[in-house]
């Protein structure tokens, strides 16, 4: 498909400048949005062992923080619109913060739902949705690259924060190490800062006088208000491409995070050391690292951007085909394999996932058709993990998470990529069937303007006849 069109004031977006310092900090707060859930489980034997919990209790951290997060993305759009990127990124970084602090004088799994999952899940929410709102008003022709370059930053905080919380658990405990990592993602505040408003620099024109400056802010007020009635645009199910899309993304969503969830306690079960266990997370951001910009490159070619919903219903197959074949991997070496492919696997869903929608929606679209993608999401995002969790409680053995996990994603791939053939045949047929009724409809005006013309010329043949029929018997009488 061709490039969404430019920004709702109609400005086409830089493609650069001050915009690549929006992706150095939307690099930083969505590295921590989708790294933090994912670190986290580093601690939770601990947390297991000290609050008494079992498999599927000690998943719902997880899960409750992701759920938050999606489930805020509306919220989180609607205040964008309004407010800008810039203040609600800080914002975010602050409850994320404070989240963190909280939870490390917890004494029951409870409050760690609500201080790690729900207030930790709407900074994060909040976080996720500004970066990715205000990419897509920076960045148009080079979109791809940017998001790949912004979405780099999970596995880039994954791959040093895995081994620093292991580290942190080692020396300070799981509650000294909340109270550091809340510290540290006070950055996402600083990266907030870095999120200049694209309005102030592309929306208005130069001024020519006194009262130009109001109309613009006027202008641009009255769309926030417009976008803020309809952040959850229910016509958006009407779209069958946003809905082919949705039914893939959901059943994605819910295979997604148990096997990072468990993958370290999954190693340390077939007998990996604890900080060897650590680092295949660690291995796995490593690469993830690398493939998300470079997926994007791939995606910005001129043979793969009409083509990129294939893209990535073959990014979905890969990831789950990898879940699949883990069972059998039971030494380390093999383990270290596995996280390498699903590296792989994980960041070309992730580099796509939003590119995707953006490439579906347009920029105008984007920002409440995301919204309304996470708050859908929330629900397979919630169930996921413990779903996963409580078939190792029942059945004791890892394998079934990883079946369970693979089979969903790789039946998701499979579907996206028989709904988006099926998709764009209807998109061609209907198309055509426009072009037939328009070229009809031309042709009946040139046959309705034909008839009127001819009737239009019959009288003014009749009044000529009529003219030289009197004109016959006055020449007759003047002879």
């Amino acid at each position: 498909m061709p490039p969404a069109p430019a920004d709702v004031l109609g400005s086409k977006p830089l493609d650069g400048g001050w915009g690549w310092m929006v992706v150095i900090g939307a690099h930083i707060s969505i590295g921590f949005a989708y790294s933090t859930p994912k670190a986290l489980s580093i601690f939770f034997k601990d947390i297991q062992e000290d609050l008494q919990a079992g498999y599927s209790e000690i998943a719902w951290i997880s899960s409750i923080m992701l759920a938050a997060m999606y489930a805020g993305g509306p919220v989180s759009s609607m205040l964008v619109n309004r407010f800008g990127s810039r203040p609600i990124v800080i914002m975010g970084g602050l409850m994320c913060g404070v989240s963190m602090v909280t939870a490390s004088f917890g004494s029951s799994i409870a409050y760690l739902y609500f201080c790690i999952g729900v207030i930790g899940g709407c900074g994060l929410a909040f976080n996720l949705n500004a970066s990715l709102t205000i990419i897509s008003k920076y960045f148009l022709a080079r979109r791809p690259l940017a998001n790949g370059l912004a979405m780099a930053g999970s596995p880039v905080f994954l791959c040093f924060l895995a081994p620093l919380n292991q580290y942190l658990l080692g020396t300070y405990g799981w509650r000294g190490s909340l109270l550091i990592l809340g510290g540290l993602m006070l950055n996402c505040c600083v990266a907030g800062a870095l999120m200049r408003p694209v309005c102030k620099t592309l929306a208005c024109a130069p001024q020519q006088n006194v009262d130009r400056p109001n109309k613009c802010k006027t202008k641009i007020k009255g769309s926030c208000v417009k976008n803020t009635k309809k952040f959850v645009d229910l016509s958006f199910f009407r779209d069958r491409g946003f809905v082919i899309y949705l039914i893939g993304n959901v059943m994605f969503i819910f295979g997604a995070y148990a096997p990072i969830v468990f993958l370290s306690t999954y190693a340390v079960s077939q007998g990996v050391e604890k900080y060897s266990a650590a680092y295949l997370l660690s291995i796995m951001g490593f690469v993830d690292m690398f493939v998300r910009p470079g997926t994007g490159l791939v995606a910005n070619s001129k043979w793969i951007r009409p083509r990129i919903q294939y893209f990535f219903s073959f990014a979905m197959v890969f990831n789950g085909t990898c879940h699949l074949l883990c069972p059998l991997m039971r030494s380390y070496t093999l383990l270290v394999v596995y996280a390498v492919f699903f590296g792989v696997g994980f960041g070309m869903v992730f580099a796509l996932i939003f590119e995707c929608l953006m490439d579906l929606m347009g920029n105008q679209r984007f920002p409440s058709a995301v919204g309304l993608v996470t708050i859908v999401e929330c629900f397979p995002m919630l169930l996921g993990p413990p779903a996963a969790g409580l078939l190792v409680d029942i059945f004791g053995d890892y394998k079934y998470l990883f079946l369970m996990c693979g089979s969903v994603i790789t039946t998701g791939g499979l579907f996206l990529f028989v709904m988006n053939i099926y998709n764009y045949h209807m998109l061609e047929k209907e198309k055509r069937a426009k072009d037939r009724e328009r070229n009809q409809t031309n042709i009946e005006n040139q046959e309705q303007m034909s008839i009127s013309a001819a009737e239009m010329e019959q009288p003014e043949a009749e009044e000529t006849e009529m003219s030289a029929a009197q004109q016959g018997p006055e020449s007759a009488e003047t002879k």
